[in-house]
């Protein structure tokens, strides 16, 4: 287990380029099961999780081979068995994929509880009744689900409420059913899209994609063969734009589609942040004096819940109150005792957080409490004056490919070290 140490008040300057988006490939490996053959994967982020997700198809029959840093060749021809019990999907919340994507191959599929960072309840309750509609039997005994059809057969599904998790693991179980699938009140995120474009390249029908009615007429199979780049990760990218500003910089986020960052755009034109856009980049001006704003998450294109943690550092810099509702998750301002070790002035009430801004961050140790509120505490590391030190830093390696070299690269202080290192400074 290693830290971050940072030393804060450098300023960002420079280029950095977005990787893959995390939130799409969690879903197109698994997606791969569904084809027949091989497939090349492009764009494909250098993370934890992906290198859990890539294990965890090996040990179902997937043959995967690495052409590149970024680029993977994924062979289905030998996967077998519809049983995904290995003990490193409860390491990984998006490894609830591998029900839709076993259930649409061999219409059964028993796959151990998934789990994931831990700020509130995710029921799967919208999945299972997708599947239901579908005409499979859900189960849930000794931590598996256990998921079992003699047919699937499309139907009209409407969510009860907006769900990424359940309009994808319905996709994946309704690409091969019998006859149309019409989900109603699907969430609409740029991953969903992709993951609609991933499979129709195979030779799926899903139409309405990135809307709120998504159509998918059932298809008797899904053809390898094909080479597919998932777009860049529009957290990420967020990530660095918020950044740029917090340490007051001169930030060109490069590899990016800036029509998926417009919420975030919006908000900080309203700090009076600078912020041009280009066809595929965003150059990102931070500014001495910033405004207050107040932030609410919602389901895209609304602004993004897991901009949330990285924003409400942001805010501590902003001229008078501002507040941050969370419109996604039940607990997911875990994270606020450790900027309050740093100085910040922010109390949560309900869903609600109120941030007293213009604070001086002082460097402090700190944990990341979840993969989005690890990026937080580095920014307001690099905020801070003086050291800070961030632990359980694997939290970030989870979603972020090489954060600290591309913050290095930025201008920031930063550095990784094993935790005998640091017990010796």
């Amino acid at each position: 287990m290693g830290k971050l140490i940072i030393r804060g008040q450098k300023r960002l300057k420079g280029e950095v380029t977005v990787s893959g988006a995390k939130n799409a490939a969690v879903a197109i490996l698994p997606a791969t099961i569904l084809s027949e053959g091989s497939c090349i994967i492009e764009n494909v982020p250098d993370i934890l999780d992906i290198t859990i997700l890539k294990n965890i198809l090996t040990n179902l029959g997937a043959k995967i081979e690495n052409l590149n840093s970024s680029t993977i060749k994924v062979d289905v021809s030998n996967v077998s068995s519809y049983v995904a019990t290995d003990s490193q999907i409860s390491k990984l919340r998006a490894s609830y994929y591998l029900m839709g994507a076993l259930l649409g191959k061999f219409k059964r599929a028993v796959v151990t509880f998934p789990g994931g960072c831990d700020f509130g309840v995710r029921p799967i309750d919208q999945h299972i009744k997708g599947f239901e509609a579908l005409g499979a039997k859900v189960d849930i005994e000794h931590g598996k689900v256990i998921i079992a059809a003699n047919r699937l057969v499309g139907a009209p599904i409407y969510l009860d409420v907006v769900s990424v998790g359940a309009t994808i693991n319905i996709m994946l179980a309704a690409v091969k059913a019998e006859g149309i699938t019409t989900i109603e009140n699907a969430a609409k995120e740029p991953h969903i899209v992709d993951l609609a474009n991933f499979l129709n390249a195979m030779g799926a029908d899903i139409k309405g994609a990135g809307t709120d009615v998504i159509k998918i007429r059932g298809v008797k199979e899904l053809k390898g063969g094909h080479t597919y780049m998932i777009i860049p990760d529009q957290i990420e990218a967020g990530t660095f734009m918020i950044a740029a500003v917090a340490t007051r910089g001169d930030v060109l986020v490069k590899n990016i589609i800036p029509k998926h960052m417009e919420s975030l755009t919006a908000k900080l034109q309203e700090m009076n942040v600078k912020v041009e856009e280009f066809d595929d980049s965003i150059r990102v001006t931070g500014r001495d004096k910033i405004q207050k704003v107040n932030i609410k998450t919602l389901p895209y294109p609304g602004f993004p819940t897991d901009l949330q943690p990285p924003s409400t550092v942001l805010l501590c810099r902003a001229e008078g109150t501002s507040t941050i509702t969370e419109g996604v998750w039940d607990n997911r301002f875990q994270y606020i005792d450790e900027l309050k070790r740093m100085g910040a002035n922010i109390k949560v009430e309900g869903r609600m957080a109120v941030i007293e801004g213009a604070v001086r961050l002082s460097g402090a140790p700190i944990r990341a409490t979840d993969l989005r509120a690890g990026a937080a505490m580095v920014i307001a590391g690099m905020m801070a004056h003086g050291e800070t030190t961030v632990s359980n830093i694997e939290c970030i390696d989870r979603g972020y490919e090489k954060l600290e070299e591309k913050l290095r690269n930025l201008g920031a202080d930063i550095r990784r070290v094993t935790n005998e290192k640091s017990k010796n400074r």
